[in-house]
């Protein structure tokens, strides 16, 4: 029976998650530099668009209609066929159309996060077929394991609201990317520091208000555990910031601005496999423990040379990858009788369904991506030319320009 309450918190959930993808365009638009500004927004934006459209098309049903070989949907619900405002099989007490769209907001900022690991150096037609091909062969199978009646859902593996299916499957693919991509190339006096931190701090304040839709919406329902998974939310993201502020500020001697903001979506990635299955004390540790490991990862990145522009790898698919870790370790049927008993409290045996998943999302988010570029650049550069990205990739386009330089 449809609950007007529990629609109503679940479409105000789907437009939180809608703000993000903006809120990642300024995020991602303020560290890189001024002359690809318009550039990598464009790229957030389109996907809002191209997803969209595929998701209506194909997207949707194949990830959640049927469930061919515990490894793809079928097409019965292609373009919203059978999905109105009757009841959600995923949550009976909302239309169905409710967790379309839901779902759809998940659809279009994971492919999206992917481009900060590749900032500055892609052709935007490049990214557009990138964008498409991602999508149907890369995040649709994964949504459908998870939360789709898939092999890995019905081996018991959870993941509250995307640690698995967006953040680990966005972080490996970014990492994919900029071992097909390669670095970018900076003239002798080229500042190689974020352009606009302002920009940077609005991006992140719409992110972690967007955030609390995420999380606390996968719930699907006004209740008790989207209240937890809200204020697990906050506190990890919280604790996450001052960590990593902290840490940075001993080894630098100086605090940094951008550092703290980084934290802060390391924490959020972190907490969102788990947000509606641990207790709230367990925030703290996934908070803190994610602004080390996470911190730990982009010096590890750097010390490698992996020229992962925006940190995707480091902030989404450590924190993802370690947010799922930490759900099979923390995880209570006190918190959430839907859920399961993690290391913590006996549950050995679901602690290593989620380490084997964590590894799983992570090689296949890698690999396919890794294929799918590959495949692309032997048919077309995905690399802009040497010119063209001294210019900046904003040359490429009809607006020349973010700012008025007369």
């Amino acid at each position: 029976m449809i609950n007007s309450g529990d629609t109503a918190f679940v479409l105000l959930s789907a437009a939180l998650v809608m703000v993000m993808t903006p809120g990642l365009a300024l995020f991602y638009g303020g560290l890189v530099r001024r002359k690809n500004f318009l550039a990598i927004v464009l790229q957030s934006f389109v996907s809002m668009g191209v997803v969209t459209v595929l998701w209506v098309a194909v997207g949707y049903s194949l990830a959640f209609s049927g469930n061919v070989g515990g490894v793809i949907g079928n097409l019965d619900w292609a373009f919203l066929h059978h999905v109105g405002t009757g009841p959600s099989p995923y949550a009976p007490q909302i239309p169905a159309l409710a967790h379309f769209s839901f779902q759809e907001m998940f659809a279009i900022i994971t492919p999206a996060l992917i481009t900060g690991a590749f900032a500055d150096r892609v052709h935007f037609k490049s990214y557009l077929k990138f964008l498409v091909c991602w999508s149907l062969l890369v995040y649709v199978p994964i949504v459908h394991w998870i939360w789709g009646g898939g092999f890995l859902m019905k081996w018991g593996v959870l993941d509250f609201a995307g640690g698995l299916v967006v953040h680990t499957s966005a972080g490996f693919a970014a990492l994919a990317s900029v071992f097909v991509v390669g670095s970018r190339r900076f003239g002798p006096d080229e500042r190689r520091s974020p352009h606009n931190v302002a920009f940077v701090a609005i991006g992140t304040g719409l992110l972690w208000f967007g955030w609390f839709g995420f999380n606390a919406g996968s719930a699907l329902a006004a209740n008790g555990i989207a209240t937890q998974a809200f204020v697990n939310t906050d506190i990890a993201a919280s604790v996450a910031m001052c960590t990593w502020l902290f840490i940075s500020w001993q080894r630098s001697k100086k605090p940094s601005i951008v550092g703290a903001f980084t934290g802060a979506v390391a924490g959020l990635a972190c907490i969102t496999p788990c947000a509606g299955y641990v207790p709230t004390w367990a925030a703290f540790v996934v908070g803190f423990l994610a602004g080390c490991v996470c911190y730990g990862a982009v010096l590890f990145r750097e010390r490698r040379g992996w020229d992962d522009a925006l940190d995707v790898w480091g902030a989404h698919g450590v924190g993802g990858m370690l947010g799922t870790i930490l759900l099979g370790a923390f995880a209570s049927f006190a918190i959430n009788s839907s859920g399961a008993n993690g290391l913590a409290f006996g549950g050995a045996a679901f602690f290593g369904k989620e380490v084997a998943a964590t590894l799983l999302i992570a090689a296949y988010g890698f690999g396919m991506t890794w294929l799918i570029l590959k495949v692309q650049n032997r048919f077309e550069a995905i690399r802009v030319p040497d010119e063209v990205e001294s210019l900046g990739l904003d040359s490429e386009l009809e607006e020349k320009s973010a700012y008025d330089m007369t």
